[in-house]
């Protein structure tokens, strides 16, 4: 599963995208670090130009809509 999946899952604390990082820089895989953790454009905007803060609160408002 991905960060994504699990974080919505209630499975992981968002803190954990860190290790997640750390862990895509040292796999050899081939995707992206937007695909390793299984986020959407939106969601990768989101945190990259504004904030950890902007990517948990769009996850935390798709948690909540669930």
């Amino acid at each position: 599963m991905t960060f994504r999946e699990k974080y919505l899952a209630g499975e992981i604390e968002f803190e954990e995208i860190d290790s997640y990082v750390s862990r895509w820089g040292f796999d050899d895989t081939t995707c992206t670090l937007r695909e390793y953790l299984g986020l959407t454009v939106e969601e990768e905007t989101a945190w990259v130009e504004d904030s950890d803060e902007a990517l948990q609160e769009l996850l935390d408002r798709e948690k909540a809509g669930k």
